[in-house]
């Protein structure tokens, strides 16, 4: 069979993200089948898909969706118009099944199956895709094959996290490669999949599980090495946290260093009690930046949060990183249960703690389907049971709106070049683009620490 896959995905603010999931799923698919990715920002117009297709002629086409929206209350774009697009532009020129996957599809699988009209959906990890595929092949019913839907599925449930092993990408990475090292240089990895952490918000255990699966420290150097040899001059780990299991953490950066690693490198932490040395460790390996999921510097709204930090810890963490010579930035998500006027003045008085640092502040919780926030909603009565959500919808149950909160952070803000309210938007996207074009790679945020 040819098999395309698509990254349906334009979402270039802050910066680009290189399509990993399809990579994963390529490897995985069965050697005796042709596959090719197709990337949405290199094509940039739809025109150049609908090439592919009749080129290609594919029999199975894959879309993912990687977000449903920019999750911005600043700035909320929704992207399931643009999603439209693709699919009417796909049925235009092809008769080929069409299969919804990616994070994005997971969170409202039948509402986006039957919204673009697409034949099968893969709830969950994308690797499930060869079970589809061979059920095709043989001209067998999909139904009830582990988080595959079809548009008269009636329970959904999440399947339970996929027991195979992750392969290392293809060879062939196609044209969707050489864009991303032109636009920044920056590649991705994954070290391990699921969370165990039990932030109310957090859609990573849905889609992955709580469960860590971790990739053996050897595999995930080689994975980055051969990164590097393929002109990657950044790279970014893409983990829910790296250092949810602190051990294999240090292993991996041990094996990097091992293995002649050169390259930069960063991640997102959480700001939990580390060992003496942490920093010190990545940092040898490579380790440029320190990216803090620390959302709140209120002890009441970390626990509404169901953070498993406190303030004391995220300052400590913080210092721990600076010792070390890192880059720190910390993302703020204001406004959830919990949050008040007062708690609010606490965290922004609490940043002054935080030295030498970039803060990005997002002003809003947005409530996404299964999380422990939608359950909380929805039994509160802040949540009418007839909400849309695949539309961008925050959280709105407290004793402080968004506006307000909004409000004081500019006005905190204000003077502040390290202090970032949402993504930064398109003017931000445009400044790191010209940088890219210069030569720089990495997120680039260091430039406006004070």
């Amino acid at each position: 069979m040819n098999i395309l896959l698509v990254s349906a995905n334009t979402l270039k603010a802050p910066y680009p993200v290189y399509p990993i999931g399809l990579d994963h799923v390529a490897a995985s698919i069965h050697a005796r089948h042709r596959v090719r990715i197709e990337d949405l920002n290199v094509l940039e117009d739809i025109g150049g898909l609908a090439d592919s297709i009749r080129e290609f002629e594919p029999d199975l086409i894959g879309i993912s969706l990687r977000n449903i929206d920019n999750t911005d209350t600043t700035d909320p774009v929704g992207f399931i118009g643009g999603y439209r697009t693709v699919m009417e532009a796909v049925r235009q020129v092809s008769g080929a099944p069409v299969v919804l996957g990616g994070s994005g599809f997971t969170l409202f699988p039948r509402r986006v199956l039957a919204e673009l009209g697409a034949d099968f959906g893969i709830v969950g990890e994308g690797e499930r895709l060869n079970g589809l595929i061979d059920a095709l092949e043989a001209e067998r019913n999909p139904s009830g094959l582990p988080g595959i839907i079809l548009p008269d599925t009636e329970e959904i449930p999440f399947p339970a996290p996929w027991a195979g092993e992750c392969k290392p990408r293809p060879a062939d990475q196609g044209t969707h490669l050489s864009w991303y090292l032109k636009h920044s240089a920056m590649l991705n990895l994954q070290t391990k999949r699921g969370c165990p952490f039990r932030c109310i918000y957090c859609t990573y255990p849905l889609i992955e599980g709580r469960n860590l699966r971790l990739v053996a420290p050897g595999d995930a150097a080689a994975t980055a090495l051969a990164l590097e040899a393929a002109g990657a001059r950044y790279l970014y780990i893409t983990d829910s946290s790296f250092n949810a299991d602190i051990g294999h953490s240090l292993e991996v950066a041990r094996a990097f260093k091992k293995a002649g690693l050169t390259i930069p490198w960063g991640a997102f932490f959480t700001p939990l009690t580390l060992p003496d040395g942490y920093f010190e460790t990545l940092a040898e390996a490579g380790l440029k930046h320190v990216e803090f999921g620390t959302d709140s510097l209120s002890d009441a709204v970390l626990r509404s949060y169901g953070k498993p930090f406190t303030v004391e810890q995220v300052v400590a963490a913080h210092e721990a990183a600076l010792a070390a010579g890192r880059h720190v930035a910390h993302y703020f998500l204001l406004g959830g249960p919990g949050e008040t006027l007062q708690t609010l003045d606490e965290t922004l008085a609490h940043t002054d703690k935080l030295r030498k640092t970039v803060l990005f502040l997002f002003c809003g919780m947005r409530i996404y389907p299964h999380t422990a926030l939608f359950h909380q909603c929805a039994k509160k009565g802040h949540l009418a049971p007839e909400t849309d959500l695949l539309e961008p919808v925050f959280y709105h149950g407290g004793t402080i709106d968004d506006r307000v909160i909004r409000r004081r952070v500019v006005e905190k803000a204000a003077g502040r070049v390290n202090w970032v309210i949402g993504a930064g938007g398109e003017a931000t996207a445009a400044t790191l683009d010209r940088m890219y074009e210069k030569g720089f790679s990495g997120p680039l945020w260091e430039y406006l620490i004070r």
